[in-house]
């Protein structure tokens, strides 16, 4: 899923609509089946689905046409050098905070993930509305199955100002680089979206 929504959201705005199908069909049909393998494990069917998916995603195929982010794994990346914290976890408890940090710099891209992907309807209000509405039923979701949403859910908790310091110098190489192409983010957007999400 994550690794999907890493090539979905980017910075190249020359639509695919198949490459959207794909990725759309493919975030939806990894909700659906992570609900019914979280309530049974053993479910092949749905376990299945979700190990198709996760090929079909890292292959490049929900990417073609565009260039992957990966801003999130950047971040998560640093978390988990850090404080030893699994990567899926890692993604989930910077995503919403990323995401609400970046989401202005295409609202229309945005509130398109809503509509296909979690079902917002054209008529709950502007593109922002429908963004953010989006963003909050990913969220949801990720919380939903049991996943953290912010840092003082990871094993390392609410972290200091000089840890977020810190983790803001291992991803941009004390401020040498940015990460990511959607939003590329320097030390401070760094800095402020650890910030968002450290609560």
């Amino acid at each position: 899923l994550m690794h999907t929504l890493e090539r979905y959201f980017t910075d190249v705005k020359e639509p695919n609509r198949l490459t959207d199908l794909i990725a759309e069909s493919l975030l939806k049909d990894v909700v659906a089946s992570a609900r019914v393998a979280i309530k049974d494990p053993t479910n092949y069917d749905a376990m299945s689905e979700i190990m198709w998916a996760g090929s079909v995603s890292h292959c490049n195929l929900t990417e073609l046409g565009r260039k992957k982010d990966f801003s999130c794994h950047k971040l998560g990346h640093a978390l988990s050098a850090k404080f030893n914290t699994t990567h899926g976890e890692s993604l989930t408890a910077v995503w919403g905070a990323w995401a609400e940090y970046v989401h202005e710099d295409d609202l229309a891209r945005f509130a398109h993930f809503a509509e296909a992907v979690w079902d917002v309807p054209k008529d709950f209000g502007d593109d922002r509305a429908k963004a953010e509405g989006g963003i909050y039923r990913q969220v949801a979701f990720f919380r939903e199955i049991g996943m953290p949403t912010s840092l003082s859910e990871l094993p390392s908790g609410i972290l200091k100002d000089t840890t977020i310091h810190d983790l803001s110098d291992l991803v941009t190489a004390k401020g040498t680089k940015t990460v990511g192409c959607f939003h590329p983010l320097d030390w401070k957007a760094v800095n402020d979206i650890y910030t968002m999400a450290n609560h």
